[in-house]
């Protein structure tokens, strides 16, 4: 809905912004009613072991930037995916609960990354 505003608002031509309007407000229930659509993800953590929708993962990843949490990982056929983490979707309680589910993580270099 904001891209229609931003269009209305904007300083293109009144066909061309309504035009504009009418489809960018089209993609967007096109595209909440797919993400709506899809099936939710399960991931189980079981020591060494991930399984994300009952298939065995390899390379199981998760990243933190701040509040929000990327976790990659490939497939038996080794194709990559991947899942973000909002603070809205995965609440505090889960993000602990995944910190403290997960493997330890590799340790940082031995050796200087920067000149002494």
């Amino acid at each position: 809905m904001l891209g229609a505003l931003s269009l209305l608002l904007s300083g293109f031509p009144r066909a061309l912004t309504w035009t504009g309007a009418l489809l960018a407000l089209l993609w967007g229930v096109v595209e909440s009613r797919r993400e709506a659509a899809k099936t939710p993800i399960e991931i189980e953590l079981d020591g060494a072991t991930v399984k994300v929708d009952d298939g065995i993962v390899t390379d199981f990843r998760v990243l933190w930037r701040g509040p929000l949490s990327f976790a990659r990982w490939r497939d038996a056929e080794r194709r990559a995916h991947r899942l973000a983490w909002w603070p809205d979707t995965l609440d505090a309680a889960s993000r602990r609960e995944l910190r403290l589910a997960l493997p330890a993580q590799t340790p940082a270099r031995r050796r200087r990354s920067v000149a002494p």
